[in-house]
């Protein structure tokens, strides 16, 4: 995933951005570990999240290796360009940033979880890169179903900017808002590390730990 030119680390506008493809990506429905489907339909029970934390490959091993998680998916989110491929993505000319599509199971695993496993697997401060990947497609960013998904997404932004003060980082570059839309990556994305045991992942945290803030509970 590292790239070899020098690319802008400038969002572009709606001016500036790629046009739009007509050809949507639609990969192979079945994941590649589970055998579930990561594209709809899915199981009604089922919610849905998006996270990006830098490269895909390892932030995708992250989650489907959490107990509760149905299945999940690469793909990209946040941008201009409709149905990006890869090469727009990382020309930096699409404005998208790679992300994991994660449905999961509620009765088995908390949106808070998942928050907390985000928080913790990458640095959360760094813009437009993570570690020595640079690039807009690098950026943190969660983008939620639901208000009130959005709701605790924000709160846990704060939580977690506590956590990382005490340890010396600065303030939290996470882009947080409601999902416009999600892309998916082409096929040989999806699921990579599972076919592709050496290859590369770029994930490391902080080493800060996430405590979700307690809800004041209301009194007569």
């Amino acid at each position: 995933m590292l790239q070899l030119k020098k690319k802008s680390l400038e969002l572009p506008d709606s001016d500036s951005a790629l046009p739009h493809r007509s050809d949507v990506i639609l990969p192979t429905p079945e994941h590649f570990v589970s055998g579930n489907r990561f594209i709809e339909p899915v199981p009604a029970n089922l919610r849905k999240a998006v996270f990006g934390l830098g490269c895909f490959w390892g932030a995708e091993r992250l989650f489907w290796e959490l107990e509760g998680v149905f299945s999940t998916a690469a793909g990209y989110a946040g941008g201009i360009t409709q149905n990006p491929s890869y090469q727009d993505v990382c020309s930096g000319g699409s404005g998208h940033t790679e992300v994991v599509l994660v449905f999961f199971d509620p009765g088995k695993i908390s949106y808070q979880a998942l928050l907390a496993a985000f928080w913790e697997s990458h640095d959360p401060t760094q813009g437009m890169q993570q570690g020595n990947d640079r690039g807009t497609q690098y950026r943190s960013a969660i983008y939620t179903d639901n208000a009130e998904q959005l709701a605790e997404a924000n709160t846990s932004a704060e939580a977690f900017q506590a956590a990382l003060s005490e340890k010396g980082y600065p303030s939290i570059t996470t882009e947080i808002s409601q999902l416009a839309n999600f892309y998916y990556a082409e096929d040989y994305h999806q699921q990579y590390l599972a076919k592709n045991p050496a290859g590369y992942c770029s994930l490391a945290g902080t080493g800060a730990c996430y405590r979700p803030q307690r809800r004041e509970q209301a009194t007569d």
